[in-house]
């Protein structure tokens, strides 16, 4: 009896661990979710600063599996290439040992405070204070899981029977790295597996052990995760697992020296588990850093891109279903993502060309242009010729689909004419953006990038607060490009060469991203006017 208790007070611990580091990584992403992936798409021109936005991205959101489906996205839409999310990911690997090192520094006592300012925080209406809100409670909920496991392995660590099992796996290090590794797996979690193991009293070699197999188990549910996206994506999260791997199996048979060595070092004893994880993965990221090129040229030629490219045509919008409106309406619901799939793959192309200074990528985006135009006549035809049984709810959903195609149109015609013209002008001509400039278009492309993204889930989920999240968005980007056309032409009075040869392009791009925002965004109208909370007009009541 004595034994189940205690079996359901660890059980317990680690799923109010696992909610906590649930609440942190949700409230993170909900207040800064946006901010964190612009910073790791802007971040990844040079190693040292991929691996800083890797790190910092992990610390915000308390899991390494986050931040490497982040990345692999990036990778999968050509945003990144995968020798610098093989670094973002070493840097997201020293994060989550950041955080575990953290979490376990004796700050339990402070947990109540975490709580309670984090519930106030929650209350407020901004998705930022929400959101941060959220975090503070997650983190103090981990810091109480951690006194819960304390006092629930207490028993195992007085156990007779633990202290005869122990020699055994202590003697089977290969048992005890695939046992340790099992263990994150089913935690989808390194840092719960690494704390876990901080709570047992286990040998010197052991503990060393468990550590290596919570990292190699650590990388496992990314991999699984990216299973149905490009190969591109899959081998930035296969590569990953690969070198953790290699960590691991050269640092197994050293394990008893590499901890007698850490129990030796002058750093703040917060447990030989917390203290080999952070300096299993520092030392790691310096090795491999330089062989991450090699690692991700490997891996490139174990897993070759398919060649086969994915279905283009339309294929939900089924003539049986006209006369049962609700299935019309699904099927051209998911015609309508499909379109907007097709819009952002245009607008991830004309970056690309932009980046690259090369106009190919660009033939892309004239053919998916005019299938993006004969798909959206094919579903405006289609929703025309829906059943008359269908109820006022579901003719005002039509017109809401209807609204979002033509949107979704209108940005493929500026994509296609208005920002394709421009980047090959500038590639035609040679120009060259200053610096700064540079940075603020590529940032401005990312923005929208994002909001399209956001889009279309508002679209499919209707969910209200991800609706008035996308408004706010469009506020910020307004003020991103009056901010860039301001600071442009105060580099035009100070003579600035590059920023001469490029103004007119430089304030037509950024005109041009304002107003795909603008069609973007409109999908939230409808949504927050059924709620009461749009304005009829922006003007200030007398």
């Amino acid at each position: 009896m004595n034994s189940m208790v205690v079996l359901f007070q660890i059980a317990g611990a680690v799923a109010l661990l696992l909610f906590g580091i649930g609440l942190v990584r949700d409230g993170a992403t909900e207040a800064f979710g946006v901010r964190m992936r612009m910073a790791l798409g802007l971040g990844t021109r040079t190693g040292p600063r991929a691996f800083f936005s890797g790190l910092v991205a992990t610390l915000g959101l308390q899991s390494s599996t986050a931040t490497a489906l982040m990345t692999a996205s990036f990778v999968d839409r050509g945003l990144m290439k995968e020798r610098m999310a093989q670094v973002v990911l070493l840097g997201a690997n020293v994060g989550t040992a950041l955080t575990a090192f953290i979490v376990s520094a004796g700050l339990e006592a402070a947990s109540p405070l975490l709580i309670f300012t984090g519930y106030l925080m929650a209350r407020r209406k901004s998705a930022i204070w929400t959101g941060t809100g959220r975090a503070l409670i997650g983190l103090g909920l981990m810091l109480v899981s951690l006194t819960m496991l304390q006092f629930a392995t207490q028993f195992l660590r007085d156990s007779p029977e633990l202290a005869a099992f122990l020699p055994m796996l202590d003697t089977a290090w290969p048992v005890a790295l695939f046992f340790a590794a099992s263990i994150a797996v089913m935690c989808s979690s390194s840092l719960a597996a690494v704390l876990l193991i901080m709570s047992l009293n286990l040998p010197v070699g052991l503990t060393v052990v468990m550590v290596l197999g919570a990292n190699l188990g650590g990388a496992v549910p990314a991999v699984l995760a990216t299973g149905n996206l490009d190969a591109g994506a899959r081998r930035v999260t296969l590569g990953n697992l690969v070198i953790r791997a290699i960590g691991c199996m050269a640092v197994l048979p050293f394990a008893g020296k590499v901890g007698e060595s850490l129990l030796q070092m002058p750093i703040p004893q917060t447990g030989l588990a917390v203290e080999t994880h952070l300096v299993f993965n520092c030392i790691l990221a310096l090795v491999i850093w330089p062989f991450t090129g090699l690692i991700a040229r490997l891996v490139n030629t174990a897993m070759p891109d398919e060649g086969e490219q994915k279905a283009v045509g339309p294929s939900w919008l089924d003539e049986s279903a006209l006369q049962t409106p609700l299935l019309a309406l699904t099927g051209a619901s998911r015609e309508v993502m499909a379109i907007g799939d097709a819009v952002d793959e245009m607008l991830t192309q004309t970056r690309k060309a932009f980046h690259d200074n090369d106009t190919a990528p660009l033939a892309q985006v004239d053919e998916l242009e005019r299938r993006v135009d004969r798909r959206q006549q094919e579903v405006k035809t289609y929703l025309s010729r829906l059943g008359s049984s269908a109820t006022e709810d579901e003719k005002r959903q039509s017109i809401t689909i209807l609204d979002y195609v033509i949107n979704l149109e209108h940005v493929g015609d500026i994509i296609d004419r208005g920002l394709g013209p421009e980047v090959r002008k500038k590639v035609g001509l040679g120009l060259r953006f200053s610096n700064e400039g540079y940075q603020e278009i590529d940032r401005m492309f990312l923005m929208t990038q994002e909001n399209m993204r956001l889009a279309q889930s508002v679209f499919l989920s209707r969910d209200r607060d991800m609706a008035r999240r996308l408004m706010e968005l469009k506020i910020e980007i307004r003020k991103h490009e009056r901010q860039s056309a301001q600071r442009h032409l105060i580099r035009l009075r100070e003579g600035h060469e590059g920023t001469r040869e490029t103004s007119s392009l430089h304030l037509d791009i950024l005109r041009d991203l304002k107003r795909i925002n603008a069609h973007v965004v409109s999908v939230a109208h409808p949504i927050l006017d059924e709620e009461g909370l749009l304005f009829e007009s922006r003007l200030r009541s007398r």
